[in-house]
């Protein structure tokens, strides 16, 4: 259901939102039973009681998307267990949703009909399916000037190709072939098993496997001798205690590899969220933040996950509130310059123990996504951030899922996330203040990991 996820509206909106709704005393069924179309995101729900059903249209077309039920007011949860949260206002012909694992919200308005695409079978030949996917991309995908790409071009050069006996094999080459220029790892094709999807020239993947390689060395190498290590989370989150000489423990280590992942596989939104604060309670003791002159979160092996969780993270951060980003969509299928009024996302000081001295975090080529949105999420935090390593990978929206005629998926983004001069990350990642090598197969070789020592080294000095 969720743009695999994670705009809308101002926080004004948002609050406005959440106030109740008029009810009338002759009918018992939510004030925001209808048809909706959704600002930005190319989808229509359909609200009937007691189920949510998603409709994902382009100018050329109309397929059913995913569906969920009803789980409490306003509230509407999938087969994932994903939580949709939809509240009325302002005014009856207006509502926003937010997706729980998301950050924001997306503005809904009234309509009184389905568009005819949605009310009739579609094609499943090669052809339309042809055509849902380059519109999929032409009307949601922000950033083909960025990349250099003419997407025009890309129909004129590749639909004469397509015909009525093209196979599923040369069509999902053609598919391949048509987004490999962009070089975006929130873009890729997917037929069941068969995906196609690459990274930014240079850079590499998070994997499991270059996970555990990265955590053993750093573990061997970084944190030998740390009076205190601990692993959180299903071991997506390490901190240690660090010397480094001194005698004292005078500097963390917050090692975080993924924003999800916390639980066992289908586990709900609040249980990650609830596993994460236990780990952060351990971590962020009231001694502890008062001891620390300097933290280094290491986020160069990140494959990403919920925004939701890194804003969650940098709440305890911070003794003052402050804007993380804004988000904006993509809203016209024909102008790439009409967006949503961007929404600031906004970082509230957490109750409880806060760390607020000096951070350095470490970024690379393989700090994805939410690796990335945490990490612009620092940028303006109080108190001093410095970035240290290599350019993050540079996809920061949450993904949308768009079935085609033919049981294919595009899989692409549609948002900015806006720094304070209103520019986005995309493409070339968020760089960092102070360049170092980040696990070059030099570095292992010599047992090495310079971004960390220039980490220990400023922080001490800055301490």
């Amino acid at each position: 259901m969720r743009n695999v996820t994670a705009a809308a509206l101002t926080l004004a909106l948002a609050a406005a939102a959440a106030a109740p709704a008029a009810a009338t005393s002759t009918s018992s069924k939510p004030s925001t039973d209808g048809l909706w179309r959704m600002d930005g995101y190319g989808t229509i729900l359909s609200l009937d009681g007691g189920t949510l059903q998603e409709f994902q249209t382009t100018s050329v077309s109309c397929l059913k998307g995913g569906s969920a039920r009803r789980t409490g007011a306003g509230e509407y949860t999938d087969a994932y267990g994903t939580v949709q949260t939809v509240r009325p206002g302002p005014g009856r012909d207006r509502a926003t949703l937010r997706p729980e694992p998301s950050v924001g919200h997306r503005a809904l308005r009234r309509i009184k009909e389905l568009p005819a695409d949605c009310t009739r079978p579609t094609p499943k030949d090669p052809r339309t399916s042809f055509d849902v996917f380059w519109h999929s991309f032409a009307e949601n995908y922000p950033f083909f000037a960025a990349k250099g790409v003419d997407w025009q071009d890309m129909r004129d050069r590749y639909r004469p190709k397509v015909h009525k006996n093209t196979t599923r094999k040369e069509l999902f080459g053609i598919f391949s072939d048509m987004v490999r220029p962009l070089y975006d790892a929130h873009v890729a094709v997917q037929d069941g098993e068969q995906i196609f999807a690459q990274v930014r020239p240079g850079t590499e993947m998070p994997s499991p496997q270059l996970d555990a390689e990265v955590k053993k060395f750093v573990i061997d190498r970084d944190l030998k001798g740390a009076p205190y290590r601990q692993d959180f989370a299903n071991g997506r989150i390490t901190y240690a205690d660090l010397t480094r000489g001194t005698g004292r423990a005078d500097q963390g280590y917050l090692r975080i590899s993924g924003f999800g992942g916390y639980l066992p596989e289908n586990a709900p939104y609040a249980a990650h969220l609830a596993e994460l604060d236990k780990a952060l309670d351990t971590i962020l003791t009231k001694d502890r933040t008062q001891r620390l002159n300097g933290l280094i979160i290491d986020l160069r092996i990140n494959g990403g996950g919920s925004d939701a969780l890194g804003i969650h993270i940098a709440e305890r951060l911070t003794d003052k509130p402050y804007v993380a980003y804004a988000k904006r969509t993509r809203n016209h299928p024909t102008d790439p310059g009409r967006h949503t009024r961007p929404e600031p996302i906004r970082v509230v000081p957490a109750d409880g123990p806060r760390y607020t001295g000096p951070i350095a975090v470490l970024t690379g080529g393989s700090t994805v996504s939410a690796g990335e949105t945490f990490t612009q999420a620092l940028i303006n935090r109080p108190g001093g951030t410095i970035r240290i390593g290599q350019p993050t990978q540079g996809v920061f929206s949450d993904v949308m899922e768009r079935n085609l005629p033919n049981g294919m998926t595009a899989i692409l983004p549609n948002e900015e996330f806006l720094n304070r001069s209103g520019q986005t990350y995309d493409g070339t990642g968020i760089p960092p203040h102070l360049t170092e090598p980040v696990f070059t197969k030099e570095e292992f070789a010599k047992k090495r990991d310079s971004a960390f020592d220039r980490a220990v080294s400023v922080l001490r000095n800055k301490g």
